[in-house]
């Protein structure tokens, strides 16, 4: 009995901790920190000359959407001779390339991937070609606001600064129904690394939207992580912060279902577990410090509350054959199950009401978290990668 209630003190400590004390603690160390060091820095001189940049976009099979994105990337607010557009196709097959020719007379340039390798494996290939002193890497299913970029590249006028992220918004697509729990979920992740930079830099990029010094870009990384998450910790190794920019915006459709979404998940939760466990000298506290414990808990501890859920159900239901509250517990478990899945069967994903539009998207992610870990622990790769199919962005 006493080892029961243990298990499940600390599954319940995890699951609190992951979603609502490890913000709080944020918060409270962000209020007292408040004095630090801003990301910006302010000067009486002559503004330098805006530094080259190279815009660089891995696609696969976008032929719906690739004209719309390189027009709204051609008009944003950026010296024109200051940048380069490189665009990945990685053996698109669809008439992407094609079309992305057709810009060549606009600056856009064209890298073909000669077979098919997935994202990270086409961006390291494209470093040779990279002429920028800061890259700044973007998806071709977003909107990118007119000035995101002058706001992320005036990040690095401090010289802390290695990594500089938007801040992503996320919005409804033209074309499909919105999964709005993904809407909060968002604001939330926003949220905390806001907090995460006023307190010691946040610990993951926005694979929407990030720029990064050049140097930290051509450090390698195995084909087989994720480049977005790996740049914030590289920054970290070569004593750089990453932080969030909150004007830097980057307007993201919604998932047009939760199902496309868990598939999202899967692919990038197990990146994401393999690349933390190529980075995982970062968790070392008496090395890297606070970073470290913001490392272990926006990370480590949410992708653990799907196993803590599984040990709080067994200790219920262990408890049950002699507790009461346990037997109502479980009871009220299973009732809350079937309804969910009712709703899912009857009325899809997407029409749950407001009030479970969270929750849901929340029980997606450790559900895919927990498939993610199983085909880690399992020597398994990540599936191959497959853009995400969110429609086309409101024009902002």
């Amino acid at each position: 009995m006493t080892v029961l209630l243990v298990v499940l003190a600390l599954a319940v400590f995890l699951c609190l901790y992951s979603y609502l004390g490890y913000p709080a603690i944020l918060k409270l160390v962000s209020v007292l920190r408040r004095t630090r060091r801003s990301t910006r820095v302010l000067s009486d001189g002559p503004a330098p000359p805006a530094p080259r940049i190279s815009i660089v976009l891995p696609i696969y099979n976008e032929a719906n959407v690739i004209a719309a994105t390189l027009e709204r990337i051609l008009a944003v607010d950026y010296p024109a001779d200051r940048r380069q557009i490189l665009v990945i196709s990685d053996a698109s097959t669809d008439g992407t390339d094609e079309i992305v020719a057709g810009f060549a007379d606009r600056g856009v340039e064209l890298l073909r991937m000669p077979r098919r390798q997935g994202k990270t494996a086409a961006e390291n290939a494209a470093r040779r070609y990279l002429t920028g002193e800061i890259i700044v890497n973007t998806d071709a299913s977003v909107g990118i606001d007119a000035a995101a970029i002058k706001h992320l590249v005036a990040a690095f006028g401090d010289p802390t600064v290695g990594v500089a992220s938007s801040h992503d918004v996320s919005v409804a697509s033209l074309d499909a129904g919105a999964n709005s729990g993904e809407g909060a979920y968002v604001g939330l992740e926003m949220w905390i690394r806001g907090l995460e930079t006023a307190v010691d830099g946040i610990v993951g990029a926005s694979g929407s939207l990030y720029a990064i010094r050049a140097e930290l870009h051509m450090r390698p990384v195995p084909d087989g992580l994720s480049r977005d998450f790996a740049a914030a910790l590289t920054a970290r190794e070569h004593g750089r912060r990453a932080v969030s920019v909150p004007e830097a915006l980057c307007y993201v459709p919604r998932g047009a279902s939760l199902q496309l979404e868990y598939r999202r998940k899967v692919r990038t939760m197990t990146r994401g577990l393999a690349t933390l466990a190529y980075k995982r000298a970062l968790l070392n506290p008496f090395r890297y410090g606070v970073f470290a414990w913001m490392l272990f808990s926006h990370k480590l501890c949410r992708w653990l509350v799907p196993w803590a859920l599984l040990a709080l159900l067994a200790a219920v239901g262990a408890l049950s054959v002699t507790s009461a509250w346990a037997r109502a517990l479980l009871v009220a478990f299973g009732l809350v199950a079937v309804a969910g899945v009712i709703a899912l069967v009857r009325r899809g994903a997407d029409s749950l009401p407001r009030i479970l539009a969270l929750p849901a998207y929340v029980a997606t992610g450790n559900a895919a978290a927990l498939h993610a870990w199983v085909r880690v622990l399992t020597g398994r790769h990540a599936p191959a990668w497959e853009p995400t199919r969110r429609g086309v962005v409101r024009a902002m």
